[in-house]
């Protein structure tokens, strides 16, 4: 156990980090912190030093000093010889739990998308500056696209990542992105700050997000944000994806408005 931090509150925070959010959310403060730490031991590929962590989560470090010793304690981090923290094992069987909770229904709907449009169907998740594949069920063809559930990639040059982008302030998407360097996979990939953080808005118009070979040469995906649960700040998208000769102009558009009604089920089911 751990001592309450000064002053805590029942109040949204307001910093800078990864988990900040603005006020009248709720929750209690050391709370929130303690998941902005794992967090950003998560977009750092699961290594960092404390100063790192301090400074990323936004936390003086002190408080991310105690909050670290609490969790290595617990299991759910670990300080390696040379001073760093990684993810603690305790966290294995808590995601591998959750994975087998949410995956019968997760995958029941992702297959709708598959079984009405023959491609892969994915399910991401937003964490910090990257976007993690948490489901997928792959198309019916024999060359489909195939993404490992588990894999790190960036918001810019995905279809998820632009459409949860958009779910959020101009403010604060380059705020995200602006804590990355926005890498070139290919020659359609945007990697100017600006640009990307103005083509949201064309995402918002339409309600959903392209990408356009942006992350592999040959590749179309349409995704379609997952509205989220009353006072969740987790950000989710879904999407379909393929072989840019099959993912033509008629597919994107039948397959928006099934994304939108899976993205409505997923956010249902998600609320309990």
């Amino acid at each position: 156990m751990t001592t309450a931090e000064p002053n805590e509150q029942p109040a949204g925070r307001t910093g800078s980090g990864p988990g900040a959010r603005e006020g009248g959310g709720g929750g209690v403060q050391s709370v929130h912190r303690a998941f902005d730490l794992l967090e950003v031991v998560v977009a750092r590929g699961g290594s960092a030093t404390i100063g790192e962590i301090a400074a990323a989560a936004d936390v003086p470090l002190a408080t991310a000093h105690r909050l670290l010793r609490t969790l290595v304690e617990r299991g759910y981090m670990r300080q390696s010889p040379d001073r760093r923290y990684a993810l603690g094992f305790r966290l294995v069987p808590l995601g591998a739990a959750a994975s087998s909770m949410a995956g019968a229904g997760t995958e029941h709907l992702l297959s709708g998308l598959v079984d009405a449009l023959g491609e892969t169907a994915n399910l991401a998740m937003l964490e910090g500056s990257s976007v993690t594949y948490v489901a997928q069920v792959p198309g019916r063809h024999s060359m489909r696209m195939f993404t490992e559930v588990g894999r790190r990639v960036q918001p810019h040059c995905t279809a998820v990542g632009k459409a949860m982008l958009a779910e959020v302030s101009d403010a604060e998407a380059a705020a995200v992105l602006g804590r990355i360097r926005l890498a070139r996979h290919t020659s359609a990939t945007v990697t100017d700050l600006d640009a990307v953080v103005a083509g949201l808005a064309e995402v918002r118009r339409l309600g959903y997000a392209m990408d356009e070979g942006e992350q592999e040469v040959g590749v179309r995906c349409v995704a379609v944000a997952v509205p989220p649960a009353p006072g969740s700040t987790l950000r989710l998208a879904v999407s379909v994806s393929g072989p840019e000769p099959r993912m033509t102009d008629d597919v994107v558009a039948r397959a928006v408005p099934l994304l939108q009604r899976t993205a409505a089920s997923l956010s249902r089911a998600i609320a309990g």
